[in-house]
């Protein structure tokens, strides 16, 4: 995260606080790809049960839904895929947490019904590195008024 600026560093972490908090269990499966960083949040190991994630860039961060598609959408959600949905934010103040929490709930329960051995009992949810891309796209890091 040390190359985005403080913004979108503190923006990406009350997202993920809003989910760990809200979900304890949850897994969090880490990918730092070419062009962002992705957390997706799963109550197993495996992306294909994860119920929402975050993608980082250098000016906007995104939340969004692996199955955005089968929500109740009580709040507007971009995308274009097959599946996945999401919102683009600049700042928390933006984030509309009651409607997100219901729907963050709603997804836990597809990934659920999807696979039913996964449990509210993970006792101990793991931060997981997935994998890290060896060339990266990301913004400049600024120290000091320099740009390394």
């Amino acid at each position: 995260m040390e190359p985005y600026d403080e913004r979108i560093q503190a923006l990406t972490m009350e997202l993920r606080n809003f989910i760990t908090d809200l979900v304890p269990q949850a897994n969090e499966l880490i990918w730092d790809n070419y062009n962002a960083v992705a957390l997706a949040y799963s109550k197993s190991e495996k992306l294909k049960d994860a119920f929402c994630h975050i993608a980082v860039y250098s000016d906007h961060v995104n939340f969004g839904f692996n199955r955005g598609v089968e929500l109740k959408q009580t709040v507007k959600l971009n995308g274009k895929g097959k599946l996945i949905r999401h919102i683009s934010l600049k700042d928390f103040q933006s984030f509309p947490k009651k409607e997100i929490q219901s729907m963050i709930w709603e997804a836990v329960g597809i990934s659920e019904n999807l696979n039913n051995e996964l449990s509210d009992k993970n006792l101990q949810p793991k931060s997981i590195v997935m994998s890290v891309s060896e060339k990266k796209k990301r913004p400049k890091v600024k120290r000091a008024g320099n740009t390394v």
